[in-house]
């Protein structure tokens, strides 16, 4: 744990070009990081994806020609792949609803609020379903690199790679799942870094920000 702030840990990270392959994170830290993923908040709770955590070596081999051959992929320790739902099924918001009920009794609020979920969810296009689902896995992106730099664990988000390439490695499709974005871990290598001795550059807030009183 860090005593930095927010604020610290937002300008301590960077998306990583360049990591240590001999300094692996440790698993600790690693389980910091999921539990943020698990913790993330989702649209109606329903956390519509899954979180592959792959540190098999031959694994992220065949994942890096897919995805631009970019280096993190096998120099970090651990790549995480989260994979969203194709879409939702009234199979899968009944075991969130199921979930809740165990946790917060049989409340008719909950299956009224559920049943109208499943109504305007269902009928859907399932490529518009898994776009809902995707946006879900990419807050909880933002938990995980946030995690992430608390444990001072380096990581690059990543949509250059091939998704469908990918679900065929993980063997995505029939688990009803589609790859969205990648992030590895590690520890960057300062020796070998283009990146980490450049300022960080964001809008200033006068170009980003508009304050409607």
């Amino acid at each position: 744990m860090t005593d930095k702030t927010l604020k610290d840990l937002m300008n301590w990270r960077y998306a990583t070009k360049k990591m240590d392959p001999v300094k692996p994170v440790s698993q600790d830290k690693v389980d910091a990081i999921v539990e943020a993923v698990r913790l993330a908040p989702t649209s109606s709770g329903t956390q519509p994806f899954e979180l592959f955590v792959i540190t098999n070596p031959e694994i992220r081999a065949q994942i890096q020609p897919v995805a631009w051959n970019q280096a993190q992929i096998t120099e970090g320790s651990h790549l995480l792949v989260f994979a969203a739902w194709d879409n939702y099924t009234e199979a899968r918001i009944d075991e969130v609803t199921d979930l809740l009920t165990e946790a917060r009794g049989d409340l008719p609020l909950l299956k009224e609020y559920y049943t109208n979920l499943k109504a305007g969810y269902l009928p859907r296009e399932a490529e518009v379903n898994h776009a809902h689902a995707a946006r879900q896995a990419y807050i909880a992106l933002g938990f995980a690199m946030l995690a992430a730099a608390e444990q001072e664990v380096d990581c690059t988000p990543m949509e250059g790679f091939d998704p469908e390439a990918v679900d065929e490695i993980l063997g995505l499709k029939e688990q009803g799942l589609r790859s969205v974005v990648l992030l590895p871990l590690g520890h960057r290598d300062p020796s070998g870094d283009w990146l980490l001795p450049m300022d960080k550059v964001r809008k200033p807030r006068d170009l980003m920000v508009r304050t409607l009183d």
